[in-house]
C-alpha cells in the first residue's frame, strides 16, 4: 500500500532559532519543527514532509517576513548547491550557533563535565578559504525549473560542479564558487569549455560510462596550484590535448596529475596518481616550516584557520621540551612538526602510506630529527606493544576523522595512561561519544572551538584532558 502524502502547511510560524545540520528551529502546538533554509526571525508558512510524535521536519513554502537578520546570498548558486547553506545567517549568528552546538554535544547530550567553553575563533576570511576542492563531470547535470531537459542539446545536458544534496547522480553546473580563490573557478570554466568543444564524453553516474570524470584543484596561500583530472579510461590524444591547453593557460599549475579511475566511485586513495608535467608536489608553510602536500595528502581545507587550530592544540599540551608525545592521525605531519620544537620526541601515526612518506620528508626538509612516522590501521598500530616499544606518551593528541576513534584505540590509550590528551575534532558528536570513554580516567579541563568553514554547520572543537586525581603542572 502506498503511503500517504502529507498535506500539512504551518502558517504564520516565527522561526526562533538556529538548529543543527544547517536547519532552523521553531515550536508548533508543543512540537520542535525543524525547518530548511530560514533565519531566526523570519515569519513563513511551512510545508511538513515529516510528521512525528514529538517533531517535524519541513521546508519554507511562502515568507511573509523576512527577518531583519536576513541576508542576501551572495552566490548565485544557493538554493540549489548543498554547500554554504546559511549564507542567509549574519557570520556572528554562526558563530554563536557553532558555539552552542559544541556545548549541545558535549553537555547536553553527551553528559560530559567540562569547564566554561571557550569563545569559539572566527574565520579571517569567510569567502575563498578553502585550499582543496572536487568537481564531479556528469552527462546528466542538474535542471532549474526554468529548464526544459527535452529542448537542450546533449551538451546543454552536460555539468561539471558539486553534487547536489540527496541524487548521487545529479551534478549542480558550477560557473562561480566563493570558497576557492582564483584560479579555480577559471580552471574549471576553461576545462569544461574545452572538453565541450573537442567532444569529450563527460561520464554519465548512473551507468557508469563515459570519459572524464571528475576534477581537484589544490591551491596554497603562495598561490600555487595543483591540478588531478579522473578519467574512466584513457584517450592519450585528448588527454595530452586537454592537459597542453591547461598548462598554457594557467601558468600557476605548478603540478599536473591524472587518474585513470575504473571503480564504481570517485574516491582516488587507492588510484594511482600519474604526473603528467610539473612538480610532484606543492608546498605550505606554518612558522618556517614546510609541508610537502602530494595529490592524496591530508592538509587542512582552510590553511589560516590551520595555523590557529594547531596553535590552540599546542598551548593545550603544555610541553616543556621533555615529553614524548603521540601525534595519531597524523597525516603528513602538521601537527607533530608544529610541537616538535617543545617535545623531545614526537611519533605520528596515520593510515594512508603515501601521506606518512610525505611526513617522513618533510621533517627531513624543515631539519627536523626527534620525529618518527608509522603507517597502518590506528587500531593495529597502536597497541600495548607499541607503546612498550617505543616509550610511554607524555601527551597524546588525536585529530581523527568524523567517525572518532575506535573503542579499541581509546582502550590503549586509557592504557597508556599520558598525563595529557588534546583530542581535536571536526564532529563535535563523535568527539562526546569517545570522551565518555577517555573520562573514565581523565577530565576536561579547556574546551576552544575552531571555525575552520564558514557558511557551513560544520565546526572543529579542541578539547584538553588531564588524568583524574593529577595537580596542574
Amino acid at each position: 500500500m502506498a503511503r500517504k502524502k502529507l498535506d500539512l502547511i504551518l502558517e504564520d510560524v516565527t522561526i526562533e532559532s538556529v538548529a543543527a545540520e544547517g536547519k532552523a528551529l521553531t515550536h508548533y502546538e508543543g512540537a520542535v519543527v525543524f525547518v530548511e533554509s530560514a533565519v531566526p526571525g523570519d515569519v513563513v508558512d511551512i510545508r511538513i514532509t515529516k510528521k512525528k510524535p514529538n517533531y517535524m521536519e519541513g521546508f519554507v513554502v511562502k515568507m511573509k517576513k523576512p527577518s531583519e537578520h536576513r541576508l542576501k546570498p551572495f552566490c548565485q548558486h544557493f538554493g540549489f548547491c548543498g554547500g554554504c547553506k546559511w549564507q542567509p545567517l549574519p557570520y556572528e549568528m554562526q558563530l554563536q550557533a557553532k558555539q552552542q552546538q559544541v556545548w549541545d554535544q558535549l553537555v547536553r547530550i553527551g553528559h560530559i563535565e567540562i569547564p566554561a567553553i571557550s569563545p569559539i575563533l572566527g574565520s579571517d576570511n569567510t569567502r575563498f578559504y578553502r585550499n582543496k576542492l572536487e568537481f564531479t563531470f556528469s552527462s546528466r547535470r542538474w535542471f532549474t525549473k526554468d529548464e526544459d531537459p527535452e529542448q537542450l542539446s546533449d551538451k546543454e545536458r552536460c555539468g561539471l560542479g558539486f553534487h547536489v544534496g540527496k541524487f548521487f547522480d545529479k551534478v549542480l553546473d558550477i560557473r562561480q564558487c566563493w570558497l576557492q580563490r582564483e584560479p579555480s573557478n577559471e580552471i574549471r570554466n576553461f576545462i569544461r569549455t574545452y572538453a565541450l568543444e573537442h567532444d569529450f564524453e563527460f561520464f554519465n553516474l548512473r551507468e557508469n560510462t563515459g570519459f572524464i570524470r571528475n576534477m581537484f584543484v589544490r591551491t596554497t596561500e603562495e598561490g600555487d596550484v595543483m591540478l588531478i583530472i579522473c578519467f574512466f579510461h584513457d584517450d592519450v590524444q585528448k588527454r595530452v590535448g586537454l592537459f597542453d591547453a591547461i598548462l598554457e593557460a594557467f601558468p600557476q599549475v605548478k603540478s599536473l596529475y591524472y587518474v585513470i579511475n575504473t571503480k564504481l566511485n570517485d574516491s582516488i586513495g587507492d588510484q594511482k596518481c600519474i604526473l603528467y608535467k610539473g612538480d610532484e608536489a606543492i608546498y605550505e608553510h606554518m612558522e618556517g616550516l614546510s609541508f610537502k602536500i602530494g595529490p592524496k595528502s591530508f592538509y587542512q581545507t582552510n590553511s589560516p584557520q590551520a595555523y590557529k587550530l594547531y596553535s590552540v592544540a599546542r598551548e593545550m599540551a603544555g610541553l616543556t621540551g621533555s615529553e614524548v608525545v603521540y601525534d595519531l592521525y597524523t597525516g603528513i605531519g602538521t601537527i607533530a612538526q608544529f610541537v616538535s620544537s617543545r617535545a623531545s620526541k614526537v611519533i605520528g601515526i596515520e593510515y594512508v602510506p603515501e601521506a606518512i612518506e610525505d611526513a617522513k620528508v618533510n621533517a627531513a626538509a624543515n631539519g627536523i630529527t626527534n620525529c618518527e612516522f608509522f603507517a597502518g590501521d590506528m587500531k593495529d598500530i597502536l597497541t600495548d606493544g607499541f607503546v612498550a616499544e617505543h616509550g610511554r606518551p607524555d601527551v597524546i593528541i588525536l585529530d581523527p576523522p568524523r567517525a572518532g576513534i575506535h573503542p579499541d584505540v581509546a582502550e590503549v590509550i586509557l592504557n597508556a595512561e599520558p598525563d595529557r590528551i588534546v583530542y581535536v575534532s571536526c564532529n563535535p558528536a563523535s568527539q562526546a561519544r569517545d570522551l565518555a570513554i577517555l573520562c573514565r580516567k581523565y577530565e576536561v579541563t579547556a574546551v576552544q572551538p575552531v571555525d575552520m568553514f564558514p557558511h557551513t554547520q560544520h565546526v572543529e572543537n579542541v578539547c584538553a584532558l588531564k588524568r583524574k586525581n593529577q595537580s596542574f603542572a
